[in-house]
């Protein structure tokens, strides 16, 4: 084991990798729930979805483990899913398994794409202060998620957003500042597992509250339903819908991932020199991998997940991590129940901490350097007000070539970069014209 994680060398242990994995687990367990539910609206069985979302994303997982030693789990994407039944199905009258399709293809192209190293090519394409600043922004994104699920924050104050008050009317958003409160003293107390005791505290505390809910016929256990199999739809596989369709999960799964990746790894330190993800050729493969066997499943696209970071702030360092949350998925097959307890005010603080650990790279952003500094606020800043790391990745790309060439400085662009930056304004120009 030592071996192959190579834990010693990455200043790890098992026992941490074990606590950071369950946190990793705790942290995105909500998507065990929350994706047969959205799928369900595009006609979709809740049981056969969760199967699926369970074990897409073990395997997933298991891939990034050992092809790239990472401490990065993956399950279908939120966005992506959203995307796959209210834009596909319901709103362009898509069958379900027609979406599936395009899902499939999206998933066996990445495959080809990861293996001849081009995706990895336009992750070392993008500058290393847009590197970091993807770091920063997913970690804005993710606290806005957290403040997002527990309710501290919303949009129904007269203004834009704003805190809601801590009072019994917002009992969700008091457990998760309570938990945060929890988490925080945890961490400056240097507490083993503080994210994961503060999820665990958490819980407890929303009992009393009413956030926190047994069932009074309450049973943990539960066999699982049979996912579906291979229910894909061919028939229109030529046509401009499919195109669209395919181009957007296309798109959208590739960036998320990549900042995803570049971000979680420039957290855990695991980055070269020049900024470089380690195995990302591995990393990038567990991604197509894990799109295509949610497809085959019936799931929607699975890409990396963010709420890693809680992870990885957990200590988790090595694939021996995403080994420990891959168990977790698979054991969630026979007691969705339990795990369905844990609701999202405790799993709120998580995320919230987490942002704050990815504050870190803020400080290695030269924005003394305008060309540098102008396109890292504008990617720090699309992340969680666009809530879409796609879209913060695209746009500073976008701005970086603008910046470089109005700053004539435009030998520093790497040819690459062009390449994205002009993607990245067709899709633009192809969205505004739709």
């Amino acid at each position: 084991m030592e071996k192959f994680f190579k834990l010693q060398e990455r200043g790890t242990t098992v026992s941490k990798e074990v606590v950071a994995g369950i946190t990793t687990f705790l942290a995105m367990a909500y998507i065990l729930a929350v994706n047969p539910g959205i799928l369900s609206d595009a006609g979709m069985k809740f049981g056969p979805v969760f199967t699926a979302t369970a074990i897409s994303s073990a395997i997933a997982t298991l891939v990034m483990a050992f092809c790239a030693n990472l401490p990065v789990a993956l399950a279908p994407g939120m966005g992506l899913n959203a995307f796959f039944t209210y834009t596909v199905v319901i709103g362009m009258g898509c069958s379900w398994q027609f979406a599936l399709t395009a899902v499939l293809v999206e998933g066996i192209l990445f495959i080809i794409l990861s293996l001849v190293g081009i995706r990895e090519v336009i992750i070392k394409s993008i500058p290393a202060s847009l590197r970091k600043a993807v770091a920063v922004g997913i970690g804005l994104f993710i606290a806005l998620i957290g403040l997002s699920n527990a309710g501290i924050v919303s949009s129904s104050l007269g203004t834009i957003i704003g805190f809601v008050n801590l009072n019994a009317t917002n009992a969700t958003a008091l457990v998760a500042v309570l938990g945060l409160i929890v988490t925080i003293v945890l961490y400056i107390l240097n507490v083993p597992g503080s994210i994961l005791i503060g999820i665990v505290v958490t819980t407890i505390i929303g009992i009393p509250f009413g956030i926190t809910t047994i069932p009074d016929s309450f049973k943990p256990v539960s066999l699982p339903e049979a996912p579906y199999f291979f229910q894909f739809e061919w028939t229109n596989v030529l046509t401009m819908k499919f195109f669209i369709v395919f181009f957007t999960f296309l798109f959208t799964d590739m960036f998320d991932t990549i900042g995803t990746l570049m971000g979680v790894s420039e957290q855990a330190g695991l980055t070269d020199k020049e900024g470089n993800i380690p195995n990302a050729k591995g990393a990038l493969l567990a991604d197509a991998i894990g799109t295509v066997a949610g497809a085959a499943l019936g799931t929607s696209t699975v890409t990396s997940f963010v709420e890693s970071s809680s992870g990885v702030a957990a200590g988790g360092r090595t694939g021996l991590t995403s080994v420990v949350t891959s168990v977790f998925f698979i054991l969630a097959l026979f007691f969705s129940p339990l795990f369905a307890l844990i609701p999202a005010a405790a799993t709120a603080p998580a995320l919230i901490f987490v942002g704050f650990l990815m504050m870190k790279s803020v400080s290695s952003i030269n924005f003394s350097e305008i060309t540098e500094g102008i396109p890292s606020f504008i990617t720090i800043m699309v992340m969680p007000f666009g809530y879409s790391v796609a879209k913060g990745i695209s746009w500073g790309i976008i701005s970086y070539v603008i910046c470089k060439l109005a700053g004539r400085k435009g030998k520093e662009i790497p040819v690459v970069t062009w390449i994205l930056a002009a993607f990245f304004l067709f899709d633009i120009v192809f969205e505004a014209l739709k």
